[in-house]
């Protein structure tokens, strides 16, 4: 290959050029950079060398793998060299490492696929198919499965990144597990530190600790048995509504410890706004495990005692995991989507205040039909693991809760959109002033769903700074690792790790 063949140059795309409207395109259109050129790399080296062009110049710079960040790290009114890493998405058996590769830039549903048919194996990652790799692992990374798998930082095995050393020269890093390799604190640092934090993720590679030789990773899920239940909006008074949710959360509290029989039962409750007509549960269990029949038929009676609602819907099915069911859900559903969302942990179901604020809420003015709370099931395999072997720290909630509020397309929508989730969750977290304080309902916040108001004095009022809601004791670990391999401050945004003071 010749240094003038098109193959060996990395794509510089300008406002000029065509394609330059295409690949700024992202998640979330409130927020709308206009960096002076993208830079699709196809390899480190390529990462290296856009990174050196921009700590040389001193250009803000960041990377985007996916492009599904809830907030704009990739989209900030300053960046200047945006460093699209989407084609590095091969996946790959590595027999050196014992590993499966895969690029940053691969997206979960093609990873899904490319995983379960060459090989048979999984690993337990979300349910939104346009995810990119690079974002996902660093935040942690969590889905249907890791109440069997734990998380997938769980199965990460090396990360190759490029950082900037002190002189503002970049080098290419493989960093691994392994107790010996020097680079150590590099793999652990991606293991639920967060993306954009060290350097440029470009490839990684996932092998179980306890990996099945033959295997090494989660064996795929043939079938699962899967129940959808839709109850209507209109008959839902206050008391049926905190019935259910508290009947969701207690069994959640009985059946998410370490070895728990129901630790192959995954499930999602999404309480839409009034306003969309329906809540809607979705449960699903690999139909090999032992009792799986006699697990969804327990949790549905105990979700729906004394809720007093008929189900509109109560559909139970028998499908294949990857053609049938895994094609779960798509985001954004709405390519022109504005968005703002929130999360949480949750030690145990909500108190009776809380869930008085949440009826209050969803079931009246403010929000839209795509407004909603969704609690998702957790704990299980992912509490086997100590909060310090991994930087994700939140190894002991048995729910994870995201606040949605809404999609919307007009800028004119941004304020009250924006101030309706921003009260729904800052009265939600009241007593602990306006945000998930660890305490014995509440664990802090997923990095992985960004909130930048965890910062914000105006909506942060506890007195705990942000990074202890995201990375709990983990965050002092976090900035030695910062100040050694992003010494420059190179990658950056509004909830970056910063270096000790």
């Amino acid at each position: 290959m010749t240094a003038t063949d098109p193959a060996a140059r990395t794509a510089v795309v300008t406002p000029s050029d065509p394609r330059y409207e295409d690949l700024l395109d992202a998640y979330n259109h409130r927020f709308s950079a206009r960096p002076r050129e993208i830079r699709v790399a196809v390899s480190a080296a390529d990462v290296a060398a856009a990174l050196r062009d921009a700590a040389g110049s001193g250009a803000r710079i960041a990377a985007r793998s996916g492009g599904h960040c809830f907030e704009g790290f990739a989209s900030a009114a300053d960046l200047a060299v945006l460093l699209d890493v989407s084609q590095l998405d091969g996946v790959a058996y590595d027999p050196a490492r014992r590993a499966f590769a895969v690029g940053a830039g691969a997206r979960l549903g093609p990873v899904y696929r490319a995983l379960h048919a060459r090989w048979g194996v999984t690993i337990p990652a979300g349910t939104c198919f346009d995810v990119g790799m690079g974002g996902h692992v660093a935040a942690g990374g969590y889905g249907h499965l890791s109440r069997r798998d734990g998380l997938v930082v769980d199965h990460l095995y090396a990360v190759e990144a490029v950082v900037v050393d002190a002189g503002g020269e970049p080098r290419v890093v493989t960093a691994t597990r392994e107790p010996d390799d020097p680079h150590r604190d590099l793999w652990w640092a991606h293991t639920g530190g967060g993306g954009g934090n060290f350097g440029v993720v470009t490839r990684y590679w996932f092998r179980s600790p306890d990996a099945d030789p033959a295997r090494l990773l989660p064996a795929a899920p043939g079938r699962v048995l899967r129940r959808t239940v839709v109850w209507p909006w209109e008959p839902m008074d206050d008391k049926a509504l905190t019935r259910l949710v508290r009947n969701f959360c207690d069994w959640h509290e009985d059946n998410s410890a370490p070895g728990s029989p129901a630790a192959p039962l995954w499930s999602n409750l999404i309480l839409s706004h009034r306003s969309a007509g329906a809540i809607t549960l979705t449960s699903v269990v690999d139909e090999a495990a032992p009792g799986a029949a006699e697990l969804l038929d327990e949790q549905y009676a105990r979700l729906t005692g004394g809720v007093g609602v008929v189900p509109a819907v109560d559909d139970r099915a028998v499908q294949p995991w990857m053609s049938g069911w895994m094609p779960s859900f798509t985001w954004p559903p709405e390519p022109l989507g504005r968005y703002k969302n929130k999360a949480a942990y949750l030690r145990r179901g909500f108190d009776d205040r809380q869930l008085e604020v949440v009826c209050s809420y969803l079931g009246g003015d403010g929000g839209n039909p795509f407004a909603c709370l969704v609690l998702s099931g957790y704990g299980c395999r992912i509490a086997e693991v100590p909060s310090g072997d991994t930087a994700a720290a939140h190894r002991t909630p048995v729910l994870k809760a995201m606040f949605c509020g809404g999609q919307w397309t007009s800028p004119d929508e941004d304020g009250p959109r924006i101030d309706w989730i921003r009260r729904f969750y800052r009265d939600v977290y009241a007593h602990t002033g306006g945000v998930p304080v660890p305490d014995a309902v509440s664990d802090g916040s997923y990095i992985g769903y960004p909130d930048v108001d965890l910062a914000g004095p105006e909506w942060n009022t506890s007195g705990v700074p942000w990074h202890d809601l995201y990375y709990g004791g983990n965050y002092p670990r976090l900035q030695r690792v910062k100040e050694r391999y992003d010494p420059l401050g190179v990658f950056r945004h509004g909830l970056s790790v910063r270096p000790p003071a």
